[in-house]
Parts: structure tokens; sequence; C-alpha cells
């Protein structure tokens, strides 16, 4: 049985989804963005093999806000890393593990299930693991953006 989320709880975490967005007011266009879960475009990720995206509005490659989800599988973890631009995180569905340092360390990962929300400021070192199973998140930034491995060898082969 899921728990249900509070009416706060969900415009909580709906209006932090969308302040940069909103912050970012003079990059949207003036026609208005709806989509529902089934009309959303899921692709092969391709920075990173073996992921889902689906990019809701704007480019993470290009200057302005933009907002996309990431599908993860069932056991992934992704090494230590950083974005140069600040982020804020939304978990749509599944459980999404998160930790900070300069090296993966299963001891440090915070479990956040579907509903959570956290921020990443730019430049701080993050790994995330889904040992659980699939987990969905909803990333919203101000592009340009790029993952920047601590050890470039872990980077994920493209």
């Amino acid at each position: 049985m899921k728990a249900a989320l509070s009416t706060p709880h969900l415009c909580l975490c709906a209006c932090a989804s969308l302040a940069p967005l909103c912050a970012a007011a003079g990059d949207m266009s003036e026609t208005p963005v709806m989509l529902t879960s089934d009309q959303l475009e899921w692709i092969d990720n391709p920075r990173v093999p073996g992921l889902g995206l689906a990019r809701i509005l704007g480019n993470e490659k290009g200057s302005g806000s933009y907002t996309y989800r990431v599908k993860f599988p069932k056991g992934r973890v992704v090494e230590a890393h950083s974005h140069p631009d600040d982020r804020m995180y939304t978990v749509i569905s599944g459980t999404w593990y998160i930790g900070w340092g300069e090296k993966f360390d299963e001891s440090k990962l915070t479990a956040l299930p579907a509903g959570s929300f956290y921020t990443e400021p730019a430049n701080v070192p993050h790994f995330v693991s889904t040992p659980d199973g699939e987990a969905i998140v909803q990333i919203s930034g101000t592009g340009p953006t790029a993952a920047n491995y601590v050890d470039a060898a872990q980077a994920p082969a493209k």
C-alpha cells in the first residue's frame, strides 16, 4: 500500500519543482506548457547509457531554465560527480538514494521515497543509487549543465 501525501506536501513539492521556472520567467515562452505523464516522450539518455530521459521544458545544454525527468533502473550506481548549476530534484516514483562526498559510500546514502524533494548546490560532489528498484526523478536547473565526475575514469562510457 502506498502512503498518501498530504495536499500541503504535494503543493510544496510542486512549487519547489517549478521555482527555477518562475525565477527565470523571462526565459519562458508566452505559451503555457502542460503535459500529462503519458504525453512525455522517453528517449535513451544521450549522456548516460542505460537511463531514460524525458525533456519537459528548455534544454539542459543551452542557457536558461530546464526541466527533465530521468529514469534509473534497479541496481544503478552513479559514482561521485557534480554539476556546474544549482539543481532541484523531485522524486516522482521509486526510492532515490543520494549521498554527498567525493567517493561513493553506501553508508552515506539517504533514501528519498516518491514525493521527496531536495536541492543540489552547484559543484558539490554527490553520488546516487537505486538498489530497491526503478526510480524516476525530475530535475530542474539553469543551463548549460554537465556531469563532472570526481574520478574521470568512472564517467559512463557514451
